[in-house]
């Protein structure tokens, strides 16, 4: 018998970045979701960031996002590095800009990989360093008038 880590379904796929994309429309979780389906991945972690209704105490009342060009390329630039740390099945990573008001999707990430802890960590970590080292900046409007612009992500 094989040991598990023999099989081909342990490992990272060939071409795991399905879907990298800065857009100024509406998120879709079922496609983020979809892009990342693969039959050896057991396990999926997906995380969604929303426009909240506060932060820092204030009440927001809604927020735009804004990027620099190389926005996509440094999203990219980040699943390669996620892709090899992780055995990563398939990744996919979208980021909203334009206008939001409270509820709406700002930022969809998803990763499958073969088990669950691998999965978590992937997906943390891509996250993460989006929200750190990707240019996309976040202007916030406040309910009492007040604004501020937030850094990456």
């Amino acid at each position: 018998m094989a040991a598990i880590d023999d099989h081909p379904g342990e490992h990272a796929a060939q071409d795991p970045i399905k879907l990298i994309a800065v857009r100024d429309t509406a998120l879709s979780l079922d496609e983020v979701f979809g892009a990342v389906g693969d039959d050896a991945a057991g396990g999926t972690a997906l995380f969604v960031g929303t426009v909240r209704n506060h932060d820092g105490g204030a009440d927001v009342d809604a927020l735009g996002y804004s990027c620099h060009p190389s926005a996509e390329a440094e999203m990219r630039r980040i699943a390669e590095k996620v892709v090899a740390e992780f055995p990563v099945r398939a990744l996919a990573a979208v980021h909203r800009v334009g206008d939001l008001v409270v509820g709406d999707l700002a930022v969809v990430v998803a990763v499958s990989c073969p088990h669950r802890g691998e999965a978590f960590e992937a997906c943390r970590k891509l996250i993460d360093d989006l929200k750190h080292e990707v240019p996309i900046w976040k202007h916030q409007r406040f309910s009492d008038g007040t604004q501020e612009w937030v850094g990456a992500c």
